[in-house]
């Protein structure tokens, strides 16, 4: 294909999706919140259910299924919601766009609180279903405090590198968005799912945390998912054209 069509196709795209954007600036607070706290949960609920599935029948899931039932979680809900709140799902996430100016800070509390409630929402849930609820399903590291730490700092790091170059950049190709980042959940709990849970997410954390009465090393979860996406969002920044 000459370039001039490739360029002519992304500059359609572009267009496209920039339009998306306004539409999204547009929507009341409100709705972006609710959106936030129904996407926070479904992807919660999914996971823990994986989860205990995984235990309740002998290990049927499997890591592989366990990584890829949290990494399709999200891939839906990114192509349902990112056209209203973004669809960030993640206190982490909400705290590196508002940093670079992604997120107005007026929204970053609400966020946060739809976020962090839609999990233990969904995690109450689960343990209102399940019977018994596997303790499991708190994230809860399995090494050395400074392997877990460095590990969610990590893959956070990693998870807001790909977010920020392809929700921010006005370069990038958008069209599969939601599949990228579907991909690196599931690559990030494939690498560091048996260690830490691969939290790379407050709000992950904090839902299981809450219900299971599990609070062990919880300020890893809490300190090293923050900055890890502020710096894979900042390094991002740094590098693009």
């Amino acid at each position: 294909m000459p370039f001039e069509l490739i360029k002519g196709a992304h500059s359609i795209h572009y267009h496209h999706w920039n339009q998306g954007l306004q539409k999204m600036k547009a929507v009341p607070l409100i709705k972006k919140v609710i959106a936030e706290f129904l996407g926070t949960f479904i992807l919660i609920f999914t996971v823990l259910s994986t989860i205990i599935m995984n235990e309740q029948h002998d290990g049927v899931e499997s890591l592989l299924g366990i990584a890829a039932s949290a990494g399709l979680a999200v891939t839906v809900l990114v192509l349902s919601l990112i056209h209203i709140s973004g669809c960030h799902l993640n206190p982490a996430v909400s705290i590196a766009m508002a940093v670079f100016g992604h997120l107005p800070l007026s929204h970053l509390l609400p966020y946060m609180t739809a976020q962090i409630l839609g999990s233990i929402v969904a995690s109450f849930t689960v343990k209102g279903i399940y019977h018994p609820v596997n303790p499991g399903i708190a994230t809860v590291p399995k090494v050395a405090t400074v392997e877990a730490f460095f590990l969610e700092f990590i893959m956070t790091f990693v998870l807001l590198f790909i977010i920020t170059a392809l929700a921010t950049d006005p370069h990038a190709v958008k069209e599969l968005i939601a599949v990228a980042v579907g991909a690196t959940i599931m690559m990030n709990a494939l690498v560091s799912g048996p260690s830490t849970g691969a939290s790379m997410n407050p709000a992950r954390t904090v839902g299981p945390a809450i219900a299971t009465g599990r609070y062990t090393q919880i300020w890893i979860y809490m300190v090293a998912t923050p900055l890890g996406a502020i710096a894979g969002t900042g390094a991002y920044v740094a590098i693009k054209l």
